[in-house]
């Protein structure tokens, strides 16, 4: 029941303020130091900002899940089998406009988003659906406590 680590992923055109992405990132997951900005070109030349935001200690990375609430990671549990991949890897995105207002809703349907993965530590003899049910329902529990 814990993860190897979060990592979140955004693109914001040379247009935009890469830092107002990346303190809303650094928000989501709790570590002002864990946001890396690389300024690239697209394939047309246009400047682009590629945002990330990793935590690899276990704690910290169940605390920024945590910060997707409970009513997100009921959702994301709900479709476990679709989002958890081979290597027990769980996927998702948010609505990026919504995270730059301080919401954070996961993504439907076209539009901006933020990239999201977690992997789950899955030890031999254990199967990855149920620790990575195991560590949603975990993330959910702190989630609740935060909102009392």
């Amino acid at each position: 029941m814990s993860l190897h680590h979060i990592t979140w992923r955004a693109t914001a055109s040379g247009l935009a303020d890469e830092n107002v992405v990346a303190d809303a990132l650094a928000w989501l997951i709790g570590d002002d130091e864990a946001i890396e900005i690389e300024r690239t070109t697209s394939y047309h030349g246009s400047e682009l900002h590629m945002i990330e935001a990793k935590i690899t200690r276990k704690g910290p990375a169940l605390k920024a899940l945590a910060m997707l609430g409970t009513a997100n990671l009921q959702t994301i549990l709900e479709e476990l089998e679709q989002r958890l991949d081979e290597s027990n890897t769980i996927h998702f995105r948010l609505d990026f406009n919504a995270l730059i207002d301080g919401v954070v809703q996961l993504a439907e349907g076209d539009g901006p988003t933020v990239k999201g993965q977690t992997k789950v530590q899955v030890f031999p003899g254990q199967e990855g659906a149920a620790e990575a049910a195991s560590t949603i329902e975990a993330a959910m529990k702190i989630a609740d406590a935060a909102q009392e």
